[in-house]
Formats: C-alpha cells, structure tokens, sequence
C-alpha cells in the first residue's frame, strides 16, 4: 500500500497527520478496517526518524502491560531501584520522544485508557516506586479505531477525544483499491480488467442491503492471490468463472458482516454479488441457450 514514504490514495491524510503532530497535537485515526490507517502512520514515522512502538488495544492491555513493571525475581535482590524497571511500550516511547500508536483504542480498558489520557494531558507519568517520567521532545501518541465494530469495543470518552485530533478516513476510490491489489500481487499481473471487476465486487459489498460491515480492500488482495493459485492447480486461466467465485467465498464469506434480520448465509450474499459483477455460471446460461426455441439462441 506505500511505497517511498507515501501512501496511495492517503496524500490528504498524510499531509494533516505531519502538520498535526508537528505542532505537538496527540491524534485518533478513525474508519473501517483496510483503510490504511496502520500503513500511513508507518510511513509518516519512517519520516520523522524517531522511534515507533506499536500496541495493539484489547481487553488484556493492563496499565502494566502498557507501562511496565519491576522484575519480580530482581525485587528480591535488590529492591525496587529503577535499574531493575521494564520498560513498557509507554515507557520506551516516552523515554525516547518517539511515536506510541495504540491499535483498535475503543477496545482498551477504562483503567489503562485512564493511564493514556493522563499522560496526554500532562506530559508525564507518575510510576509508583518508580518515580515521574517526563516525556521527552517529540513524544506523540496515536491512536487508530474502527468505529463500526461494535463487538467488543467501549464508547470513547469525551475525555480522549478532547486531548487529540481526530483525522477520518474513509475508503479509498476504485481506481486507488486496484492500484494496491496490482501492487501487492505475487505472480504475473493478471488480466486488469478482472482485477478492476474484483476490486468492484468487494466495494459492492459495502452497500448491500444485508451487510452491516464489508470488506476491506484486503478481500480483494486475497481474491486475487486465491485465483491465481486455484487456476495454476486447476488448470486454467485466474479468470476463470468458477476459480473467481470459489475464491471470492474463501475471501470475502468471513469479513462481511450480515444484517441480524438477514435471513442467508454470507455465502449466498457473496454468490448474489459474484453474479452482479462477473455474471450467471456460464452452465446455467448454456443450458438456458439449450432450451430457447429453434432461432432464438
């Protein structure tokens, strides 16, 4: 998705992220998965040459795992000196100004979350038997969620959105989506106009009637890869109707998201919006052809 320091389709974002943090603002990035939410901030910290630690929200980040704790074997020797001290994440990035990014933030608990918010609104920590850590020059935090998924995640406090900048990102145009499957195809390009087709299946997938959450560009970058490993077993070209469909259910079945008044399988969804795009099995039509009266096929 990137490729000398930049982001295909992400220059907005990537400019206003650089200005943010530039002038010293914590910031949320904000959309739907496969956004380029993790890559662009990668490529901004590669530019800024500081260090970048990365962690990943969920219900088991407790404050000691994102701030760090005392050797319990060395607390026996020694005591609580801080030469004994691991550095958590939080820790590291303050101790060396760098960038903390905090992955899927409305997952974190409210505890740890307390930690994160004290430490934007201070500029410091206050570790117990420890002592105060000032965060050094250069020091940002940012932080990435997806706010349609609501399995598992938390409101956002007032309180976090008040300490920071919050930068949406919405998908990426057609053109852009097909640009990064090409990029990040393994074999021989394949035929690109199937591969525009492909990236068009997966966008539909976002406006279906029955789908509450579709698929990320990532569904496509699989799609494409299956197809190409399919055809090459099964003999025949990636673009074939039946190696495209079968790979389009083994791709994009477990990343949609149905309605719960929805009253069909994934499968059957994906199989509707295969046909929308790449149209009926070709058995089916000959076998319609078949019965049309004499003149008429």
């Amino acid at each position: 998705m990137s490729g000398a320091g930049t982001v295909l389709g992400r220059e907005g974002e990537d400019e206003l992220l650089r200005a943010a943090l530039d002038a010293g603002a914590h910031v949320v990035l904000e959309g739907p998965p496969g956004t380029g939410k993790s890559t662009l901030l990668r490529a901004v910290a590669g530019g800024r040459d500081v260090p970048f630690f990365l962690v990943e929200g969920n219900a088991e980040l407790t404050p000691a795992r994102l701030v760090g704790h005392f050797d319990p074997a060395q607390v026996l020797a020694k005591g609580y000196v801080p030469d004994i001290f691991v550095d958590g994440p939080l820790v590291d990035a303050l101790r060396t100004g760098g960038l903390l990014y905090v992955e899927e933030i409305n997952r974190v608990p409210e505890e740890t979350l307390n930690v994160l918010i004290t430490v934007m609104s201070e500029g410091e920590l206050a570790v117990p038997r420890l002592g105060v850590i000032k965060a050094e020059p250069g020091f940002r935090l940012v932080a990435a969620m997806n706010p349609f998924d609501a399995v598992g995640t938390a409101r956002i406090s007032a309180a976090v959105y008040d300490r920071t900048c919050r930068i949406a990102m919405d998908y990426q145009s057609a053109a852009t989506e097909a640009s990064i499957v090409a990029l990040r195809e393994r074999d021989d390009a394949v035929d690109p106009e199937w591969r525009d087709q492909v990236v068009e299946l997966v966008r539909r997938t976002r406006a279906h009637a029955d789908i509450r959450v579709g698929s990320s560009v990532r569904g496509a970058i699989d799609l494409v890869g299956i197809a190409a490993r399919l055809g090459v077993s099964r003999g025949v070209p990636a673009t074939d109707w039946h190696v495209g469909l079968d790979a389009a259910l083994v791709s994009l079945s477990g990343r949609v998201r149905l309605l719960e008044s929805c009253t069909r399988t994934a499968e059957q969804v994906v199989r509707e919006l295969y046909e929308g795009v790449f149209g009926r099995e070709p058995a089916a039509a000959d076998d319609k052809t078949g019965d049309a009266p004499p003149g008429e096929a």
